[in-house]
């Protein structure tokens, strides 16, 4: 009990001098849904920004202090800033899951497809759908994009 005690303590001291010098103790989390942006606001200057895994998340930077973080898949990567000097700024923990509100999915036997419903409800791409499925939708989403940009290049 007593070295458990003493290792308590060892750990505590750790993390307040970490915290006394500004070194990171431990990583935050930060908790972002797919298709979905939260915007981190830094205490200090940004000069780079490092995104572990970007087939999961997407980093922005709108200017020195402030990132949007978009979420585009499932599963979890780290995300570092450093300031111009090289020194760590923010070192944090990014968890994408999927919107908990307005989705429905319909699964039968091996087959998938997702909708949102917000107010009615549509099919919507989401990783894990059927390909066939998930293709289809994708294609109109696009070909409807191409209309859309194509319009607006004409005038």
């Amino acid at each position: 009990m007593k070295r458990l005690r003493h290792a308590i303590a060892g750990t505590c001291l750790m993390t307040l001098g970490a915290f006394a010098t500004g070194t990171p103790a431990i990583a935050e989390a930060v908790i972002v849904e797919v298709d979905r942006a939260t915007i981190l606001r830094l205490d200090a200057p940004a000069g780079t920004i490092i995104l572990g895994n970007p087939a999961i998340a997407d980093a922005l930077v709108q200017d020195q202090r402030m990132v949007v973080i978009t979420g585009k898949s499932y599963g979890s990567t780290n995300l570092i800033v450093l300031d111009a000097d090289g020194q760590t700024v923010e070192e944090l923990t990014l968890h994408v899951r999927a919107a908990e509100q307005d989705k429905v999915t319909v699964q039968r036997g091996t087959s998938r497809v997702s909708f949102s419903c917000a107010p009615v409800c549509e099919r919507t791409l989401m990783v894990g759908d059927t390909s066939d499925s998930y293709n289809e939708l994708n294609a109109q989403i696009q070909s409807r994009i191409d209309l859309s940009q194509g319009q607006a290049g004409n005038r």
